[in-house]
């Protein structure tokens, strides 16, 4: 038996802001069940409550069964980490317990080869295979080379940051779902997984005899593997969570119908106290030339009273409005030329054009190279001139390649982070970064920042520093910033990852008015549809054009 039951969660910020407001909901055993809600409603916030990194202000967690959790830094590891540390921060307490022995023993060994340092490395080796180390170890092999195509024995030493965003995600996944946790905790476990890891994740929901609870704004996963959907949804008091029994396929409609009566039952409510006030004021008037009334004059005021200690219904949510406006600005009718472009070590050699106007698709697995052909874009291409130059001080790695390729006249490449990491945002609130300009756009005074902010469901976060806003936040902000800089070639590496649903439909909006030319990596395939033609890098190494989505590439073949 494995569940969670949540019961009165109450959280509450740093700055005396609620967060989360009463929020109650059970996952029951073997259920499958999605986390979905705007960005910054506080999904991560209650996930780690029940992981049990925070702390509620009220309410209790209640669960059974081993706990498996995937945090939202997979994905994005780039410290020193290596693939051993990834398989460890998904294994039980205990088994984690003894491998950070082993290594700090290890350490140990190389400063002082001194008796007592010998026995402490002795006793972790016993403690690890006690732990059932060297059983987990062997896990531990297929898992790796399910993941990554290499036993563990080469990978585990191999740096984390060297793994793709897929990659990191998929070595965990792949070790909690054959580990021993029969309840797992997963915080957007599809992003920076491409198609192909997306179908893997849906099999082995489906499959899988685990109780998962996992945070998700992947319409596709949602229809596909979801059989409940929890929702939470900012009120005036912080979010509340609200619960739909089947899988996403009728949750809109499901949404649209509880919105309705919610409605209904209010106005009920507004009629009912409007004719108790009433009849509290007639018997009043009556009672004051007539002793007979009192009686029921103070009978009117007991029921009034008591009705409005019961309260309103439950209020709709407060609904976001996210109204992106990429404004965009004519360019050369040949937007990007590639000739025998060949980005080195990646992919072969390949030529394209892409004229203005297009929207292009980047498809392809992970490790393929999409983002490093986004990044030299980015960049200014071949020999950039300098109106070719990025938009935004986004640090963009060098891209090492050999062929050209040039953008066009009036181009002005505008660069979506897929990691939203940007040294130059830290440290700033919005205002102040928007408030400040930079050389690439004109500072805003507040009314039009504020205005700006308010326009991207931003209003409330503008006094928050960047790196402390949700995933989510981030993502938009990103996308207010490329508006402001007069980008005219957009190019967006998986930008719909971390952003909410209503979200993910206000971009796709904004792309479908935008004056100018959009690629964009991506895995969604809701998202794709949206697009007119497909850049595939395939798994031969070749790079081919395609009028419809391809998403059955396989990992690239090359050495590892």
């Amino acid at each position: 038996m494995a569940h969670i039951d949540v019961s009165g969660i109450d959280y509450f910020l740093s700055d005396g802001t609620q967060l989360l407001n009463g929020v109650t909901f059970k996952v029951p055993d073997g259920t499958k069940t999605a986390l979905i809600g705007p960005n910054g409603t506080g999904k991560t916030t209650l996930f780690r409550i029940i992981a049990g990194d925070l702390v509620p202000d009220e309410g209790v967690i209640g669960r059974s069964g081993n706990m498996g959790i995937m945090r939202q830094f997979v994905g994005q590891v780039r410290d020193g980490s290596t693939v051993r540390d990834l398989l460890v921060s998904a294994a039980p307490p205990a088994l984690a317990a003894a491998a950070r022995e082993v290594d700090e023993a290890e350490l140990a060994m190389l400063e002082h080869d001194d008796e007592p340092t010998q026995m402490r490395y002795a006793q972790a080796i016993v403690d690890w295979g006690d732990a059932g180390g060297y059983d987990v170890e062997t896990v531990w092999d297929e898992v790796c080379m399910a993941a990554l195509g290499l036993p563990f024995d080469r990978a585990q030493h191999r740096p984390a940051s060297t793994l793709s965003g897929g990659e990191q995600k998929r070595l965990v996944l792949e070790a909690l779902f054959a580990g021993p946790d029969d309840l797992l905790l997963l915080d957007e476990p599809d992003n920076y997984l491409d198609v192909p890891g997306k179908r893997w994740l849906e099999e082995k929901l489906n499959e899988s005899k685990k109780t998962v609870f996992f945070i998700s704004h992947d319409r596709e996963l949602l229809n596909n593997a979801a059989g409940r959907i929890v929702t939470l949804e900012s009120g005036i008091n912080g979010a509340a969570a609200w619960i739909h029994g089947g899988g996403f396929g009728s949750y809109v409609e499901a949404r649209a119908d509880r919105n309705a009566r919610f409605e209904e039952l209010r106005k009920r409510w507004d009629e009912e106290h409007i004719k108790l006030k009433e009849l509290v004021n007639m018997y009043k008037n009556k009672a004051a030339f007539r002793s007979d009334m009192a009686n029921r004059y103070h009978a009117a005021q007991t029921r009034l009273a008591k009705f409005l200690e019961v309260g309103p219904p439950e209020a709709l949510p407060i609904e976001q409005n996210v109204q992106m406006r990429l404004k965009g600005g004519r360019t050369a009718k040949r937007a990007i030329v590639a000739e025998k472009l060949e980005l080195t070590g990646l992919m072969k050699p390949f030529s394209t054009e892409v004229w203005f106007g297009d929207r292009v698709g980047v498809l392809g697995s992970n490790g393929s190279g999409k983002s490093h052909f986004l990044r030299l874009l980015a960049t200014g291409g071949t020999d950039p001139e300098r109106e070719h130059l990025p938009v935004s001080d986004v640090e963009i790695a060098e891209v090492p390649h050999e062929g050209t390729v040039k953008l066009g006249a009036r181009i002005r490449p505008g660069f979506f982070a897929q990691t939203h990491v940007r040294p130059d945002l830290l440290g700033k609130t919005l205002l102040e970064i928007l408030h400040r300009g930079d050389e690439h756009r004109s500072g805003l005074g507040r009314e039009a920042a504020a205005g700006a902010l308010d326009g991207y469901g931003l209003a409330g976060q503008s006094e928050q520093k960047y790196e402390s806003l949700s995933g989510g936040q981030q993502a938009r902000f990103q996308i207010l910033l490329l508006q402001l800089s007069g980008a005219t070639l957009l190019l967006l590496d998986e930008p719909t990852d971390n952003l909410d649903l209503h979200s993910a439909e206000a971009l796709e909006r904004a792309i479908d008015h935008f004056e100018g030319t959009v690629l964009a990596v991506t895995h969604d395939r809701w998202f794709a549809r949206t697009f007119d033609r497909f850049l595939v890098f395939g798994s031969d190494g070749k790079v081919y054009e395609s009028a419809e989505p391809v998403w059955d590439e396989q990992r690239v073949e090359r050495a590892r």
